[in-house]
């Protein structure tokens, strides 16, 4: 088991495949998704990686996280979540931040978040009522949802009645949701499917459970200081092959020949045209 990461709603667009055809995706997008840390089972009885992502005041944070996030050396963050791993292989270190390569194209993937909230709404709306006929005999109970109790016994409204109240605004998982592309340089991750939130909301993003993670998915994760490290190396080798062809001091040796020479010439110049001139006078 892999953990996840905690991705942000941006909004929905486009893409088209090489065939031409163009599918729907919603972008998530990685803002500074590190690892603020971990849970191991000698000091917690389980193991989990605890994530933070986005940016907050210090100010707005309480002191517990304060320590925590001094600890960890990271800016304050916005959301912390943790995800559960199988042993210590599946711990990231501290203040590393997560790829979007951590899922790869084509993977599926379950996301849990807040749904829309709806505010205040009725039965009908709510919970897909049918409402009173439309006909005669119907007197402006047309959406209403009717009776709600017994009799003198049980003399009460059971818990979790089906009425009208407050709608949306509850955490739901929407699993097995495919990862049509990612894009490292940004941190973004393109979504097929219905993905819950409104637009700024965080979600949690997982791996699938009913179906095995692919082959191809980095384990324990995909870290951004590991994708870095080998093109600084090959900036550092190509620098070094480009001195060693350039010498400086071969560069600068024929520019010194050539100048005194220049200069004798113009000296001698000068002294010829006068004995010239003298013999003609």
């Amino acid at each position: 088991m892999r953990t996840g990461v905690i991705a942000k709603k941006m909004g929905m667009m486009r893409l088209f495949n090489e065939d031409g055809r163009h599918v729907p995706v919603t972008v998530l997008a990685l803002e500074g998704c590190q690892v603020v840390g971990a849970r191991s089972e000698e000091r917690d009885g389980y193991f989990a990686v605890r994530l933070g992502a986005g940016a907050r005041k210090a100010k707005n944070v309480n002191k517990p996280q304060r320590g925590e996030f001094a600890k960890a050396q990271v800016e304050p963050k916005a959301r912390v979540a943790e995800f559960r791993v199988d042993n210590a292989d599946g711990l990231l270190p501290v203040g590393a931040t997560v790829s979007a390569d951590h899922f790869v194209d084509g993977q599926l993937v379950d996301i849990t978040g807040l749904t829309q909230g709806k505010g205040f709404a009725g039965a009908m709306k709510r919970w897909g009522f049918g409402g009173m006929r439309a006909s005669h005999g119907v007197s402006i109970t047309h959406r209403a949802h009717g009776s709600t109790g017994q009799r003198q016994d049980p003399g009460k409204v059971f818990k979790n009645k089906k009425m009208a109240g407050h709608m949306g605004d509850r955490q739901r998982t929407q699993q097995n949701l495919e990862i049509v592309r990612t894009d490292v340089a940004r941190g973004l991750i393109f979504v097929k499917g219905s993905v819950p939130g409104a637009k700024n909301g965080w979600l949690l993003v997982r791996d699938a459970v009913k179906v095995p993670t692919p082959e191809a998915a980095p384990f324990p994760g995909s870290l951004k200081n590991d994708n870095e490290a080998p093109v600084a190396e090959d900036v550092i080798i190509n620098t070094e092959v480009e001195v060693a062809d350039t010498p400086a001091v071969e560069a600068e040796a024929p520019a010194a020949e050539v100048a005194p020479a220049v200069e004798a010439a113009a000296v001698e110049a000068p002294a010829a045209d006068a004995g010239e001139e003298k013999k003609e006078g």
